[in-house]
This record gives C-alpha cells, sequence and structure tokens, in this order.
C-alpha cells in the first residue's frame, strides 16, 4: 500500500482504539508488502492478541494472499479465540485499490471475554423455574391486579368475550377462582360486567370450574 493510504488507516485504528478503550485491537494488514512474514504495517493495542508491528499474518491475511483478491468479501461481526483462550469479537474489512483489488486489511478485534462471563452470570442469576411464562406484572393496588388478572383470563381462552362460548367463560372464571381474584372486594361485580354474565350464572361457572 502507499505511505499515504497506511497514514489514514494508522490514523484512523488510532481513532476507533481510543474511542473503544484498551479491548479494542485495531489492525491494518499490508498485502503488498512483499513479505508475507511481516504483513501488519500498524497496531493498536496490540496486547489484546499480542503481535505487534512487522508480525505475521492471521488466517485471514492468509485467505487473501492465496486468493482471488478482487472477489474477497468483508467478513463482520464474527467470533475468534486468541491462544490463551480469550474470545473475541472480529471484523475483517479489505482496503481495496481503485480496480477493486485487495491491497490491505483492516481489522478489529474486540475482547469480549469478561462480558461473555458476566452475561452467563447475568443469565444464570435471571433465570426461574418456569422460564415459559411472561414475567409478573407488579401492580399498584388491588382494582388494578383484579384488571390485570381478568386480562390473563382473556388471553387463556384466547378470543373476545363476544365470541365466548359457556365453556370460554367457564375456564377463564375458573382461572380468576383459582388465581384468589374473587377475595378482592366487589370482584364479582366486575368479572360480572366483562363477561355479561349475572351474579347467579358467576356462582354456577364457578361451581362447574370446581367440578
Amino acid at each position: 500500500m502507499q505511505a499515504s493510504t497506511i497514514d489514514f488507516y494508522l490514523k484512523l485504528a488510532k481513532g476507533i482504539a481510543q474511542q473503544f478503550g484498551p479491548n479494542c485491537e485495531v489492525v491494518v494488514h499490508d498485502l503488498q508488502s512483499g513479505d508475507i512474514n511481516s504483513s501488519i504495517a500498524a497496531i493498536e493495542n496490540g496486547h489484546v492478541t499480542g503481535r505487534k508491528v512487522g508480525d505475521g499474518p492471521s488466517h485471514v491475511v492468509l485467505e487473501a494472499l492465496k486468493g482471488d483478491r478482487s472477489d474477497l468479501q468483508d467478513r463482520l461481526a464474527y467470533l475468534t479465540r486468541t491462544q490463551d483462550g480469550r474470545i473475541l469479537k472480529s471484523s475483517t474489512i479489505y482496503i481495496r485499490d481503485d480496480d477493486g483489488t485487495a491491497v490491505g486489511i483492516f481489522s478489529i478485534n474486540y475482547d469480549i471475554t469478561l462480558m461473555l462471563a458476566m452475561e452467563k452470570s447475568l443469565r444464570e442469576f435471571t433465570s426461574a423455574e418456569v422460564t415459559t411464562r411472561e414475567p409478573e406484572a407488579i401492580v399498584k393496588n388491588v382494582n388494578d391486579l383484579l384488571e390485570e388478572l381478568i386480562a390473563q383470563s382473556l388471553e387463556l381462552v384466547g378470543k373476545p368475550v363476544a365470541l365466548m362460548t359457556k365453556e370460554d367463560r367457564v375456564k377463564a372464571i375458573h382461572f380468576l377462582d383459582q388465581s384468589g381474584a374473587f377475595l378482592i372486594t366487589r370482584s364479582g361485580d366486575r368479572v360480572c360486567k366483562v363477561f355479561g354474565i349475572s351474579k347467579y350464572t358467576l356462582y354456577s361457572y364457578i361451581e362447574e370450574g370446581k367440578a
């Protein structure tokens, strides 16, 4: 690559490394250097992989050197691993000349090992015995709780009240009974209004549900 091109990517590498901190390694490979053993023309935060300017190529660089350089595809956000076992999130972007031929590689390698460990810990912490249900709603008062339980009973049946059969209503009201909804003062009046039934019918449906 021309010195001016390398200089541009060197400045870009410095900027990205400064922006994202010491866990972000940015590497510029020169595919026209003529020496396969020293393709790295610029590197920031080389401690991430233990490399420095003048070091040799990665697998991606070797792939580029032996393939058709006009047909190479950028690779974004894939995982790589260092020799000491750390996991990196990597992106490889080919630097091309006016003819579209790859003359260099701009690589970003971000060490996400600690993040993965934290993600695992958080997943273990937030896991619950029942994982198929939606998180329980936290309400401010019993009236809101009743409305939440009614909404859940409607969702359980899966159809509007106007389209419900008697069996659907019994199923919904049985859910409310099992959920303790009728322990709430005057809940019966609200449930009767929602389902369009009388108090007598409500008690009848409760008994059918128990049976």
